[in-house]
């Protein structure tokens, strides 16, 4: 089990809704641990993918009614992880000891989340979620080979935007990055500044204007951007899975409030585009892992804000991922 009480202890999105299905087993991988998902009713159960009698994985067994089945022995497992028969021996009560290590699970926003210790914490807040101005745009799970917060801290690096995302976002010929506020606090690192951008809200394709940005990151996995005005703005809810110390998800919730001119197929296509310049890019940063030491890498004065946040994780006393 890994070590990190911090990440231990926290929620994290491990699926869509949509994609555990009623009578199907759906294998995942959390923080290095194999687990499967299951659903009985209306809820959702995760456990260890370890059967504890001869360690197959249960995520190549089968549900039975309110059940799951081992398919090395036919063990049977109850909702509460609980073997309550042996095939071999029907008429002997099984051993107490054949019980499944199980983990809590909950959905919120059309996902799955999974805490695999203690949570500490309830799921993070995201109001615009059931105000119903807004239009839910989803852009599916981009799978990265590197460090989960290194995949974070990419997202809200305001100046490769120019250069990673040249005449698809920004241009590099208007890279300034214009700072406004910076707030280092211990339930996280609130932040906003401006660039030249696209702006999606004119209807023309070439045309820029600077763009106000306002991140908050609450988790050490998890950020919310507001793109735009008060008035005029889409939110992005940014989760990131921690498959292991150097392979995550990156699953993005977009909420609209205003007539955009861009079709929601559109928006996803273009979305799907940004994240591969940006998994290209990570995926070839070395070391892999987030280093914490400042000392570890030259900083510039655009890098404030992942400065803020690498300290921010050294308090929490992250170290999954890290360096």
């Amino acid at each position: 089990m890994v070590k990190d009480p911090i990440l231990l202890d926290d929620w994290h999105v491990i699926a869509r809704s949509q994609d555990l299905q009623p009578g199907k087993i759906l294998s995942k991988r959390l923080l290095g641990e194999d687990i499967i998902l299951w659903r009985n009713g209306e809820q959702v159960l995760a456990w260890k993918d370890l059967c504890p009698h001869r360690g197959v994985p249960l995520s190549l067994g089968w549900i039975e009614k309110d059940t799951v089945v081992c398919s090395y022995h036919g063990l049977v497992f109850n909702t509460e992880g609980k073997c309550v028969l042996v095939p071999a021996t029907p008429d002997q009560p099984p051993s107490a000891r054949a019980c499944i290590q199980t983990y809590q699970a909950r959905e919120r926003y059309d996902l799955i989340w999974v805490c695999l210790g203690t949570p500490k914490n309830d799921l993070v807040p995201f109001p615009e979620w059931d105000d119903s101005s807004y239009k839910k745009i989803f852009c599916c799970g981009y799978y990265y080979n590197s460090s989960p917060l290194r995949a974070l801290e990419n997202f809200m690096d305001p100046a490769h935007t120019a250069f990673v995302h040249n005449q698809l976002l920004a241009n590099s010929s208007h890279p300034k990055v214009t700072n406004y506020h910076l707030e280092l606090h211990p339930d996280g690192v609130d932040f906003k500044f401006a660039i030249s951008a696209i702006d999606f809200q004119s209807g023309e394709p070439n045309s820029m204007a600077l763009i106000p940005y306002h991140f908050r990151i609450s988790r050490p996995l998890i950020l919310s951007l507001q793109l735009g005005t008060d008035e005029r703005h889409f939110k992005v809810f940014c989760a990131v899975t921690p498959i292991d110390e150097e392979e995550c998800i990156e699953w993005h919730w977009m909420l609209v409030n205003y007539d955009h001119k861009v079709s929601k197929e559109a928006f996803q296509a273009l979305q799907d585009k940004i994240a591969s310049q940006d998994i290209a890019i990570v995926e070839a940063q070395k070391p892999r892992r987030l280093p914490l030491n400042l000392s570890a890498e030259v900083h510039l004065p655009s890098d404030r804000y992942s400065m803020a946040y690498r300290k921010w994780l050294k308090q929490q006393g992250v170290t999954f991922g890290t360096i």
